[in-house]
């Protein structure tokens, strides 16, 4: 062989040799998404039916030429008009009394979520331009900070007796705490002792602040207090201990994601004919709500439209007890049906009438859908969330199955449901969300073996009786089938009746503002009127004025 051939040959050689390696070595590495799946998720985007009527006028106002975020206004124009309205306005639900009072967290990461910018313009300007309209108007605004339970009904007291001295109690028990450090209210109630977080989930729920120690002389009766708090992301998920997302206090707070959307080096002050403006119209509706009594108690009935009964009689149903998300998540949402109806109250009570219609249910919807959005984004890792859609994804095939064959045993929803392709423990999950479904959706059947066989009993699994959940599971977006009445929702607040009578009669005249259309809003933050168009950002419906979804 010539010397030339034998460096060909060698050549050769190392090439497949090399070759081999290459190969090998991309054996032994799969492709890098199949180890580290892409965590990346968008923000969440709110929709602009959040921004309906005033509260729009007031987030837009607020937004031009800042880098405030128009949601991050909006929600504290909600949680300043929900506590400013006091508690004439209810909506009973069964034996619940529904007031207007929220709890908001704004969740930004520092700088960026221009958390303060967004408070400035409701509570500081307009605030105090209500206040100098009208002093019996304006709720008390605390900016110190939260720690205690006594520091908290020291602000809304019934008064005591000081030796002597008789301390004369506080009259009007509005208030809105604004809390610049959320994170300060989780360290409290982390602490032994502190029943702050306690005595915040009775504010919620509206009961009185009793003491916590018999010798304490402070109590507070019936309060009606708000929250407005900021956080960043990690402090909020590294202190919102175990405890807290169970004992029912975080499901209490609306969490929301609201940063900065502009960059603006030379921010203008919002001109004072137009915060003159937005205070008048804010008076205009506390008078309407009767505000300036603070004594009085559930005087102003709140009651739905037809369409709107009929509308949020079918999220009731579907979209508000949705649990597809997993435990965790579902147990931070759990009060969706009330906080649906007392932001429906606000939006209604900004139009001045006391009669909750379709628009009504429609903006205050958009609002839930963006604090769903906003806990799953914060809360829920991107692998949660896949073994959440994989256990929906089962438990509907299931369902499916089950629709088809009438029965299985879990060996069969194995072997001829899903081909032998699932784990033990996705399919456990699966059936163990399908039974504690309210109602359950399947039920199980136990079948002891004929006397003397040995083995265990044979367990059925078949749709339960009451399956509409099932439909409902298939429509989550909350438009299922068609129902006439109103199913009452289970809310958070039971009101005693005072010695005070109840408006017996409701006007059913409907105010409009600028002559809209009742099945309009004035949504955009960029324009002053629109009609409910879909959000590009969005894949959620809304309902027309007799209740149908419209996409």
């Amino acid at each position: 062989m010539s010397s030339a051939m034998e460096a060909r040959t060698l050549e050769l050689l190392d090439h497949r040799a090399a070759s081999r390696l290459r190969n090998a070595e991309t054996a032994k590495k799969p492709d890098y998404d199949e180890v580290e799946p892409d965590n990346h998720r968008n923000a969440p985007q709110p929709h602009s039916d959040c921004l309906y009527g005033l509260i729009g006028d007031i987030a837009r106002a607020g937004s031009d030429n800042t880098e405030a975020n128009p949601y991050g206004i909006a929600a504290s124009a909600l949680a300043y008009l929900g506590v400013a309205v006091g508690r004439g306005p209810y909506m009973p639900i069964g034996d619940d009394w529904n007031h207007a009072r929220l709890f908001f967290v704004h969740v930004g990461r520092s700088s960026r979520g221009r958390k303060g910018t967004a408070k400035k313009l409701v509570i500081k300007r307009i605030a105090k331009a209500v206040e100098e309209l009208d002093k019996d108007l304006a709720p008390h605004i605390h900016t110190g900070g939260l720690s205690t339970r006594e520091g908290l009904a020291l602000m809304i007291h019934d008064g005591w007796t000081q030796g002597k001295e008789e301390v004369p109690a506080i009259n009007d028990k509005r208030l809105l705490a604004v809390e610049a450090e959320f994170a300060n209210v989780l360290h409290q109630s982390k602490r032994d002792g502190n029943t702050l977080s306690a005595a915040l989930r009775d504010c919620f729920d509206g009961i009185s602040i009793r003491p916590a120690v018999k010798t304490s002389r402070v109590w507070a009766s019936d309060p009606h207090v708000g929250i407005l708090a900021d956080v960043t992301p990690s402090e909020l998920r590294d202190l919102m201990a175990a405890r807290e997302l169970t004992n029912g206090f975080a499901n209490r707070f609306i969490f929301f994601w609201a940063e900065g959307d502009k960059v603006n080096p030379f921010p203008k002050q919002t001109p004072n004919d137009v915060v003159a403006t937005l205070a008048a119209a804010v008076v205009e509706v506390l008078r309407h709500a009767g505000a300036h009594r603070h004594v009085d108690r559930d005087v102003h009935r709140m009651e739905f439209s037809d369409g709107a009964a009929s509308a949020y009689a079918r999220l009731y149903r579907g979209e508000l007890r949705d649990r597809s998300a997993g435990e965790r998540i579902s147990a931070l949402l759990d009060r969706r049906a009330p906080v649906l109806l007392r932001l429906a109250m606000i939006f209604a009570l900004t139009d001045r009438t006391f009669i909750i219609d379709v628009q009504h249910i429609n903006a205050a919807m958009a609002w839930v859908r963006y604090w769903v959005d906003s806990v799953k984004f914060i809360f829920q890792s991107a692998l949660d969330e896949v073994e959440a859609a994989a256990v929906t994804d089962t438990a509907e095939r299931v369902i499916k199955y089950l629709r088809e064959k009438g029965q299985a045993t879990r060996t069969q929803l194995t072997r001829d449901c899903f081909v032998g392709h699932i784990g033990r423990v996705q399919l456990d999950k699966a059936l163990d969300e399908l039974l504690t479904a309210t109602p359950p959706t399947i039920e199980l059947e136990i079948v002891p073996r004929p006397k003397g066989e040995p083995g265990s009993p044979t367990k059925y699994y078949r749709l339960a009786a009451n399956s509409a959940n099932s439909a409902n599971r298939e429509r989550r977006r909350g438009m299922p089938a068609s129902d006439d009445g109103v199913e009452l929702c289970e809310t958070s607040e039971v009101s005693p009746v005072n010695g005070g009578g109840h408006a017996t009669s409701v006007s059913r005249v409907r105010t409009f503002r600028d002559s809209l259309n009742p099945t309009q809003t004035r949504a955009n933050p960029h324009v002053s009127h629109s009609s409910h168009n879909s959000h590009p950002a969005a894949d959620h419906g809304h309902l027309d004025a007799d209740g149908g979804e419209v996409f």
